[in-house]
């Protein structure tokens, strides 16, 4: 699997960005990335966004054009409103508060959803039961560690079957289920969560892990980590979320997240440049290629497309536009030949 989360293009797009290959030829971003051998696309669905985001509609839309490069589809419902990652996961403002009636509710729209993808052409492919779910989904009530200390595991596990039995009533036993948490190099916080996950017997196909270098430590320890898991719970392993530096510069001079050379483990190996971020991308290519019996399953870049333009929340920055596939001006960057075939 060599993918990509694409969530932003439409919005950028609409902001007047175009973009290039390699070569210098304007093309959709999407079929540039399918053109070095790309094969599946992610999409982030929100539940009531600020207009123009991600929503419904526009993931759908979205997915025909996956479908339309050769893309597969990798679904990645937030289950809120806007922005879900281990810091923040509330509950939709116009969904129950309750564990019953989200327990419900969490199975009939992940129903629901499957559902309008296949009924238009576009059947998902691979679903994640909500994004980056380290810390539990649904917050409080499937909030998986309170202020308090209390670990509410018991809620949080409830939830998660229930987003999956929706999905496999949609979709069948077929599709994938992946559980995301965004510990790529850490060992000890994946073992932590997942050993929960497996003594709650919840059931799920594929191990998903955020990798960011400056966050989740070395790439020696990525590997590390990745074999743990495939021997430790008989499931392959997927790199769900992974981007990189290509520069220290900011393209929209209002801020980026990764500023420093310090921040990044192996920036002797990886420098912060073109070539560096091409090469960090085949090094985690080498990672998923030992891990054994070909359970390595792949990685998505996140948001690569994601240059100056459009901010992460109405009116703000874009954060990572050095963190791209593509430069300032959209023209492709050598790191998107790591989508090439094995």
């Amino acid at each position: 699997m060599r993918g990509a989360d694409l969530s932003f293009l439409p919005q950028l797009e609409e902001a007047g960005v175009r973009y290039r290959d390699l070569a210098g030829r304007r093309r959709p971003a999407e079929r540039i990335l399918a053109g070095e051998g790309a094969n599946y696309m992610r999409l982030r669905v929100w539940v009531d966004p600020p207009d123009g985001y991600s929503d419904k509609a526009r993931a759908l839309a979205l997915a025909k054009r996956a479908k339309r490069a050769g893309m597969k589809i990798l679904l990645d419902p937030h289950y809120c409103d806007f922005w879900a990652d281990p810091s923040k996961q509330p509950i939709p403002a116009g969904w129950p508060t309750d564990l019953p009636g989200l327990t419900a509710k969490i199975q009939s729209y992940t129903r629901t959803l499957l559902r309008e993808f296949a009924a238009q052409g576009t059947p998902v492919d691979m679903l994640q039961v909500g994004n980056e779910i380290t810390a539990g989904i649904l917050w409080p009530v499937g909030q998986l560690y309170l202020p308090d200390g209390t670990q509410q595991w018991a809620s949080f596990t409830q939830l998660l079957k229930a987003g999956i039995a929706g999905a496999r009533q949609a979709a069948g036993r077929d599709l994938k289920i992946v559980l995301h948490i965004d510990r790529g190099g850490k060992l000890g916080d994946t073992q932590w969560f997942f050993d929960n996950i497996t003594a709650y017997d919840v059931p799920f196909d594929i191990i998903g892990q955020s990798y960011y270098p400056m966050w989740h430590g070395s790439i020696a320890e990525l590997q590390a980590n990745l074999n743990d898991s495939v021997a430790r719970y008989d499931k392959p392993v997927l790199l769900a979320e992974v981007s990189y530096p290509w520069t220290f510069e900011d393209g929209d001079g209002r801020g980026n997240i990764v500023t420093a050379a310090s921040t990044l483990p192996d920036v002797d190996r990886f420098p912060a440049t073109p070539a560096g971020q091409a090469a960090f991308y085949e090094g985690v290519r080498g990672v998923l290629a030992q891990v054994p019996d070909g359970r390595g399953l792949g990685f998505f870049a996140w948001e690569p497309e994601w240059v100056p333009g459009v901010g992460w929340e109405p009116g703000a920055e874009a954060p990572n536009d050095n963190l791209t596939q593509f430069d300032f001006t959209g023209r492709a960057l050598p790191s998107v030949r790591a989508y090439r075939r094995p």
